[in-house]
């Protein structure tokens, strides 16, 4: 069962147009509360490295997914990831990005810094983070 996943692969795709257009529209705080709970469970689970976690303290973050019109801002505080409710204006770190490289990122089958350079992932601000 598992050697038929391995041989899958999450092709370069974008939306129509509308489904942004319709995402824009809806309310944005689910997507970081998702987020934020995917990401402490995460931590919980020691996943993620106490001593990167530790530079995160404070710092604010947006990722928006281009082609779903969805938006999702969240800070470090305490130990966990929390919503933010308003967008930061400036977030410390911005990821911008279709659906398709966000999807490949998270199946490890691209490389953020591939798809940075091949124009398909934004990173802006503090990119030492």
């Amino acid at each position: 069962m598992f050697d038929r996943l391995s041989a899958f692969t999450i092709p370069r795709f974008q939306l129509p147009g509308f489904v942004a257009a319709v995402g824009q529209r809806l309310p944005q705080w689910p997507h970081a509360v998702a987020l934020c709970a995917a990401l402490n469970a995460a931590r919980g689970l020691k996943l993620l490295p106490a001593d990167s976690l530790e530079a995160l303290e404070g710092r604010n973050f947006l990722i928006e997914v281009l082609d779903t019109g969805g938006t999702a801002c969240f800070t470090y505080r305490a130990g966990l990831f929390r919503p933010l409710f308003t967008a930061p204006t400036p977030p410390d770190l911005a990821f911008r990005a279709n659906l398709s490289a966000f999807l490949q990122i998270a199946a490890r089958q691209e490389d953020p810094d591939t798809l940075f350079f091949n124009r398909e992932l934004s990173i802006e601000g503090d990119t030492e983070l």
